[in-house]
């Protein structure tokens, strides 16, 4: 059985080891595949059964000329890279690890609403430039310093990514709203269910959780935001395209949103024209809530399992049906 990583060098660039995957075929790991070559691509999976993508587009194109694929793991949990519709047409199982970084993420969160709060890569930095030595008080800051305790977060998006943030929040002291179309027990126990604008209007801090769907997409754009609390803080580690960039730049700009912590945009990599790069109070992490090395591993050993479950016809994970 021929088995073909498309990009697996950001999953793996060296710290975990494939054999594992490489135990269950003749195995070919690419680090990078083009994502605009169509002919790299499917010269790559011509002869495949199985291939693993992250980031590398399966279209109906590719399906077509590629037809000795069988199975199709994503190594991820979205999986609009592939076509999910023509897969299933020509037979083609598609998977995806639908849970493997809930708490890293959560997680990564809070790391960017603490770092609006008390800036402490900043501060860090002034003190080994000397700054502190030089204050002649025995303490300095040149950020607004913020309290959590008391304040209110509003998660939209309330799954196992959003209950972790949530989670965290009421630890420390915040109330937590919730805004989901599938509210559940779990969630009441951390959170206020309520309808979306009343979210948006009560909460000083918003925090986006939910999945990219047609009718999410720019969910945070120049009418929600007039919504929101004037000084409001805005954290977006799910996806990028959940923001209308423009918007959010200028409510930056003109201070309606204090500050925004984000570690997705709309392109990436960013491109040099993104406004956010010259938007106000703004903190943009290169895509990383994930990357931590044990939830990178448990990714690669839940999507080796879901292979081995489609081995013997036992498929799980399946996405499409």
């Amino acid at each position: 059985m021929k088995i073909v990583v498309l990009d697996g060098y950001v999953l793996n660039p060296g710290d975990l080891s494939w054999a594992p995957l490489m135990e269950l075929g003749d195995c070919k790991i690419y680090d990078r595949t083009s994502t605009v070559d169509f002919n790299e691509i499917a010269s790559r999976i011509a002869d495949a059964e199985v291939v693993f993508t992250n980031k590398t587009p399966i279209s109906a194109k590719i399906l077509e000329r590629c037809r000795n694929i069988k199975y199709i793991g994503v190594l991820a949990t979205g999986y609009n890279v592939v076509d999910v519709e023509k897969a299933r047409e020509f037979g083609v199982v598609v998977t995806n690890v639908p849970n493997y970084g809930s708490e890293a993420v959560g997680q990564f969160a809070m790391a960017l609403l603490l770092e609006i709060c008390h800036h402490i890569g900043h501060h860090s930095q002034r003190v080994l430039k000397g700054d502190w030595g030089k204050n002649p008080d025995w303490c300095f800051w040149d950020y607004p310093l913020i309290e959590l305790c008391g304040k209110t977060m509003g998660i939209i998006g309330f799954g196992r990514i959003g209950q972790s943030t949530g989670k965290i929040a009421k630890a420390m002291g915040m109330k937590v709203l919730a805004y989901d179309v599938n509210e559940n027990e779990e969630g009441r126990k951390i959170a206020d269910y309520v309808l979306f604008d009343e979210l948006l209007k009560n909460s000083d801090v918003v925090v986006l959780h939910c999945p990219l769907f047609p009718e999410t997409e720019g969910i945070i754009n120049k009418e929600n935001i007039e919504k929101m609390k004037d000084g409001v803080i805005i954290i977006n580690n799910s996806r990028g395209p959940l923001i209308v960039e423009e918007d959010l730049a200028d409510a930056l700009n003109s201070g309606k949103v204090y500050a925004a912590g984000l570690d997705v945009v709309s392109k990436e990599p960013i491109s040099d024209d993104n406004p956010l790069l010259r938007a106000k109070n703004c903190i943009i992490t290169p895509h990383i809530s994930w990357a931590a090395r044990e939830t990178r591993q448990r990714l690669l050993n839940i999507a080796i399992e879901n292979l081995k479950c489609f081995l013997v016809e036992e498929p799980i994970n399946i996405v499409g049906v």
